[in-house]
């Protein structure tokens, strides 16, 4: 009887943390100019100070995202970096024209082979959508946008995990490593 209350009572708990995850609806585009293999450095574009969105959530978006492109290998640095990294809270719900394109890996490994035509595609963002947004320095080009609707909707907004989820769910769309990145394959051993 103990172990079976042992094992009813961990399934109600990974019930219950599943209940506790949200999955935010996530898109993505990509500029057929970005030139995805070799981005090795990052910093934010410094919006604050133009009178955008200085709200306290900026703090915990802007660690989430530092950790994930470090995690991808990225280096943030405030010396000529060559990617600026953006975002923006959309508190209305708005029209968005995405694209319509392969995925980003398909793009940088058969690049030469992929019909870069772009059929446009119309997405009605629910009320509270953060977009991230990535721009080639160099180039002065735009090459990546991500974005979760329906973050800012709910009292959920000013929850440090919940906001690193949603900034998570967008890095989910953007699987690319920086220039020399090695990932390490490890042998699991099994005994």
């Amino acid at each position: 009887m103990r172990a079976f209350s042992t094992v009813s009572l961990l399934t109600l708990l990974l019930f219950a943390s599943c209940m506790g995850y949200k999955e935010f609806p996530v898109e993505s585009d990509y500029s057929f100019e970005g030139d995805f293999r070799r981005y090795k450095t990052f910093n934010f574009l410094d919006t604050r100070s133009s009178g955008s969105d200085s709200s306290l959530q900026n703090d915990i978006i802007e660690s989430a995202i530092r950790a994930r492109m470090e995690l991808q290998g990225y280096e943030y640095t405030t010396r000529d970096p060559r990617l600026l990294v953006s975002y923006k809270i959309f508190y209305d719900s708005l029209f968005f024209t995405g694209y319509d394109q392969p995925d980003i890996e398909l793009f940088i490994e058969y690049e030469e082979n992929i019909d870069q035509e772009m059929d446009p595609v119309k997405y009605n963002l629910r009320q509270g959508t953060l977009l991230v947004l990535m721009y080639d320095r160099e180039r002065k080009k735009s090459i990546w946008q991500g974005y979760a609707s329906g973050v800012f909707g709910d009292s959920f907004y000013s929850d440090k995990r919940y906001l690193q989820g949603a900034v998570r769910s967008i890095f989910d769309q953007y699987k690319v490593f920086a220039e020399g990145f090695v990932v390490e394959k490890r042998k699991v051993s099994r005994n």
